[in-house]
């Protein structure tokens, strides 16, 4: 994910506790609807589509400030 920003993407996982935890909650929601496709755990059709919502609106957020903070180190 976001392979252009790795650099950034690891400096942030240990500076910025936000990103962080957006970060986790996509990773838990990714695990999650994995387990369900795969049926190692119960949920409906809809209910992984609900899921796969949350983690794509938690992705473009990240994609969001990954971006900002990359575009503020750019003009500094």
């Amino acid at each position: 994910m976001f392979h252009e920003y790795r650099d950034l993407i690891s400096e942030l996982k240990t500076t910025d506790r936000y990103f962080q935890t957006l970060l986790d909650k996509h990773n838990t929601l990714d695990q999650k609807i994995k387990g369900m496709e795969s049926k190692l755990e119960p949920g409906t059709p809809d209910e992984i589509e609900v899921l796969k919502k949350k983690k794509l609106a938690i992705k473009d957020e990240l994609y969001a400030l990954l971006q900002k903070i990359s575009l503020t180190r750019v003009k500094t």
